[in-house]
């Protein structure tokens, strides 16, 4: 006969290994999906990191290798011919020239708009501002192809086809929905309260935001900044239906110099590509912590 005190701690031990396996089972199940996780974040980023890998190999790669049947996965022997070939490309410092132009009015002509935009909006109520907002989002929606020949038009009809200042214009067009949405966000996150307490103080309007708003949107402005740097920098379709002159061509429709009647010159135009996208990597890199912080910000309330 089994005593009753010693019947009640079996139970009481058997429910404990019971808990015991299961919170196991639980804290196995977490960790193998965090491990399933984790492998599908490396898998992806390994199949977009590979093109980029593969284009800077190539552009150090003999063309005898990268022509080869059988691919070799790293530049041996190391050359920098095909940078030396890019380089001495007809138009290529033209064209260096007329991107930094271009994107450089493009972003800070871009910037100056959509932050007095996003302050009215932001902190003035008025007739029509709903839909206002309404078509800012809608506009981003509409297919960029869809825009390059009513785009060509209006601008041959000004005279501002193969010119700089065109291109620069319908770029603005085309970042300005995104930046005027993006810092509304940031605009609005800081409270009114500080610009009236600055007003009190003897500021006006103007002055308490320039003075306490404007710096606590500084994240905002840096990451808008680099969406539109990016997106100026990277635009061809554009720049190549408006831009006829070779001369006044931006890098992107430069690259496509390198692909002629014989096939692509492969060493050239990775080296080309490699080198147009440097700016991009650096700027990004340089910048990158504003830009997770200023999205995050910039996101939290509307």
């Amino acid at each position: 006969m089994i005593a009753p005190g010693t019947a009640h701690q079996g139970v009481r031990l058997g429910r404990v290994s019971a808990e015991a396996r299961a919170g196991y089972r639980i804290s196995f199940r977490g960790r193998t999906g965090r491990l399933l996780a984790d492998a599908a974040g490396l898998a992806v980023f390994a199949l977009m990191a590979f093109p980029i890998y593969w284009m800077i190999a190539t552009a150090f790669k003999p063309g005898r290798d990268i022509l080869s049947l059988t691919p070799k996965w790293f530049p041996a022997p190391f050359t920098l011919q095909n940078f030396e070939d890019a380089i001495a490309r007809p138009f290529f410092l033209d064209d260096v020239k007329n991107s930094v132009l271009i994107v450089g009015g493009t972003v800070l002509l871009s910037l100056a708009l959509a932050f007095l935009a996003a302050v009215a909006v932001a902190r003035f109520g008025f007739r029509g501002r709903t839909a206002f907002i309404i078509l800012i989002i809608g506009v981003q929606m509409v297919p960029l192809n869809a825009l390059i020949i009513p785009l060509y038009l209006m601008l041959d009809g000004v005279g501002q086809t193969d010119t700089l200042a065109g291109v620069i214009a319908v770029y603005l067009a085309v970042v300005l929905p995104f930046m005027i949405w993006t810092l509304r966000g940031f605009v609005a996150n800081v409270p009114v309260e500080l610009e009236e307490a600055a007003m009190i103080d003897g500021c006006t309007r103007v002055e308490a935001f320039m003075r306490v708003v404007f710096p606590l949107i500084g994240p905002g402005l840096v990451a808008t900044a680099i969406f539109g740097f990016i997106q100026a920098w990277n635009e061809y379709i554009i720049a190549y239906v408006l831009l006829a002159s070779p001369e006044n061509q931006t890098l992107t429709v430069w690259l496509a110099s390198f692909t002629t009647n014989h096939g692509p010159e492969w060493g050239p135009l990775m080296a080309a590509a490699t080198l147009t996208g440097l700016p991009v990597v650096a700027f990004f890199l340089v910048l990158q912590r504003w830009l997770a912080g200023g999205l995050t910000a910039g996101a939290v309330k509307g």
